[in-house]
């Protein structure tokens, strides 16, 4: 039996990596190294986080306490673990780390160095025993959502891509979930996506889990912002789904932030991009006006867990927030 872990169960550890020169961060790259430090010193403070780094020695000389940082020297093409980092599965309770092909988000961006993370990490132990099975099928861990009861939450704009699979038809791709991530029903989103986003509407910047019979989805209420019409239809399209009992989820609105720009450019910023960690949930944060209501929410969504806050505008500016920049490996 295969079986697909939501992201609140118990973790091992967290993958990131660290911006360096030779990626898109090389523009303003202290400003890029300020936030990603943030983010590891707040997972790894009570959790184990394994850090891929260009100069070891360097970024270890950045934080105060190593004990539970595994600094890994590696080349990489940028940061976004969470698409090219290992996604895990239980082969009969046993863990599994699943390696997909990335392709820079449908042969955007470079990707080469990117797809050998999960290999190197493998062939040196950073996953103890566990097995990492490789897999032609190109996928990436921010286009797929889980509750960890066999339902997929995704959308078609990017699994369905033609710059992902082209090969493959829905079913043929519907069959490949399923037989490797044990996935029994497939919900997808054909409605929804944020200006600036270079994914195709993943959706961990669309609608998340936050427990099995609930979702939180970002909303729009502001007619004359070009979000509110697809927003509006994805909301449609999120209460006609039910859960394996048969009734409608409990849809928690994430309100878009005020528009947020770059050299004119719209950037895609998120509340839903948030990281669910062992003892602490990662909120991305905008110096908006509804960053506090924001905070509020979480603390009511996740009562046991500490709701961390993070400025997030620094990432959007590369087009990803938090729940881009990390990636969850289970017990």
């Amino acid at each position: 039996m295969i079986r697909f872990p939501a992201e609140w169960e118990e973790q091992d550890s967290i993958l990131m990596v660290f911006p360096h020169q030779n990626s898109d961060w090389s523009d303003d790259l202290q400003s890029a190294q300020s936030v990603f430090l943030r983010i590891a010193s707040s997972i790894c403070f009570k959790q184990k986080l394994i850090l891929v780094c260009d100069d070891r020695e360097a970024v270890k000389n950045m934080f105060c306490y190593h004990d539970k940082i595994s600094f890994v020297q590696l080349d990489t093409n940028d940061t976004w673990i969470r698409d090219f980092g290992p996604i895990s599965v239980y082969h009969d309770n046993k863990r599994v780390l699943l390696d997909f092909q990335f392709n820079g988000w449908g042969g955007k961006f470079a990707a080469k160095k990117d797809n050998q993370v999960s290999h190197y990490l493998h062939k040196n132990w950073h996953f103890g025993l566990s097995p990492l099975q490789h897999e032609e099928f190109i996928l990436e861990g921010g286009s797929i959502e889980t509750d960890g009861y066999g339902t997929l939450l995704t959308t078609t704009k990017c699994l369905l891509n033609p710059n992902r699979n082209p090969h493959l038809s829905k079913a043929q791709i519907e069959e490949k979930l399923q037989s490797q991530l044990g996935i029994k029903r497939i919900l997808w989103l054909h409605d929804g996506e944020l200006i600036g986003d270079d994914t195709d509407a993943h959706i961990d910047t669309l609608a998340r889990f936050v427990d099995p019979y609930t979702i939180t989805y970002v909303s729009c209420e502001d007619r004359s912002d070009p979000h509110f019409k697809p927003l509006q239809k994805m909301y449609e399209e999120l209460k006609s789904f039910q859960t394996f009992e048969g009734k409608p989820y409990t849809l928690i609105p994430l309100p878009l932030p005020d528009a947020k720009y770059k050299n004119n450019q719209r950037l895609p910023a998120t509340y839903a991009n948030f990281l669910i960690a062992n003892h602490v949930v990662l909120l991305p944060i905008y110096k908006d006006e509804k960053d506090q209501e924001m905070i509020s929410l979480f603390k009511t969504l996740f009562p046991k867990k500490e709701i961390i806050p993070i400025n997030a505008l620094r990432l959007i500016e590369e087009g990803g927030s938090i729940h881009c920049s990390t990636m969850q490996v289970p017990l």
